[in-house]
């Protein structure tokens, strides 16, 4: 039986406040009330219910991994073999601190995943001891980002 999507209604004061927050999450829910014109209190009720929708899920500071001298952006594609237990694979992928992202996907790869190194020859370490050493890899598949043009959220 396929599960129904649940999705949320917001009107035009949510996403007010979402796009103050999206732009600077640290900017006071004072302020925000005062731009949008209802009390800080009506502005904690509604970042509760959007919170409880699962609409939002938190807030973060963005770590430049540049700062910290990680030069090299890759997207590594990952092959497996079919006798492959994943969930043993995304258990050791996690392990592994550099891997930023790891999805499912459709098409050629069964996993897809982002990381982050040092430089090309951290890359190629990973890939080599970390990465195609786990049991069920068959192989991987290396992009490495040149250079982000777009980083964004949904519009709201």
């Amino acid at each position: 039986m396929k599960q129904k999507t649940k999705t949320i209604t917001i009107d035009g004061i949510d996403k007010k406040i979402l796009r103050a927050l999206m732009q600077d999450a640290r900017t006071p829910i004072l302020e925000i009330a005062r731009n949008v014109g209802i009390s800080g209190a009506a502005i904690h009720q509604r970042l509760r219910k959007l919170e409880k929708s699962k609409l939002l899920s938190g807030s973060k500071f963005i770590i430049n991994p540049k700062a910290l001298g990680y030069s090299t952006l890759a997207f590594v594609g990952i092959y497996l073999d079919k006798v492959a237990n994943s969930e043993d694979i995304i258990r050791a992928l996690k392990k592994i601190p550099e891997v930023l992202e790891c999805h499912y996907t459709t098409g050629v790869y069964s996993i897809f995943i982002k990381l982050i190194c040092l430089d090309n020859a951290h890359l190629m370490n990973l890939l080599s001891n970390n990465i195609q050493t786990i049991t069920g890899v068959l192989r991987t598949e290396s992009l490495i980002s040149l250079d982000q043009q777009i980083d964004r959220q949904i519009h709201i």
